[in-house]
């Protein structure tokens, strides 16, 4: 069984864990102010994924990443999954992402892009995972 890293526990995948990078929650008057320049609907949204949401999962293995990366993708497939949810604040979990849902032109889009440039930078990861036995972790 895959455990989380550094618990014993289950590791359970869950696409809001993409947006750690984001979470701004204690952190407005550093990474807030950081992240309130950049504009997550254009151009920018590039920059932020490469540069705060994937660096931002570097504490995970190969497997991990595999994991989370099918997570997402079956999100994708679904037309009728929320990705709004995922934005916001949740005060009974200490989470802020820098944007709200209403800030997001297209939550799914945002998933989207998540979802490319994660399968791009992690490619070799990704592959060295689905050629394992999954059963076996």
């Amino acid at each position: 069984m895959l455990t989380h890293p550094h618990t014993n526990l289950p590791y359970v995948p869950d696409i809001g864990h993409f947006l750690g990078g984001i979470d701004i929650y204690d952190l407005e008057d550093t990474l807030g102010e950081e992240l309130w320049r950049l504009n997550p609907n254009n151009e920018n949204r590039g920059e932020i994924i490469r540069k705060y949401i994937i660096p931002h999962q570097s504490y995970l293995s190969y497997k991990h990443k595999y994991l989370l990366c099918r997570k997402l993708e079956r999100a994708l497939k679904d037309k009728d999954f929320s990705f709004s949810e995922f934005f916001g604040v949740d005060i009974d979990n200490h989470s802020a992402t820098a944007w709200a849902a209403s800030e997001i032109k297209t939550p799914r889009t945002f998933f989207e892009d998540i979802f490319q440039i994660a399968s791009e930078t992690w490619r070799l990861e990704l592959a060295k995972a689905a050629n394992e036995d999954m059963s076996a972790w």
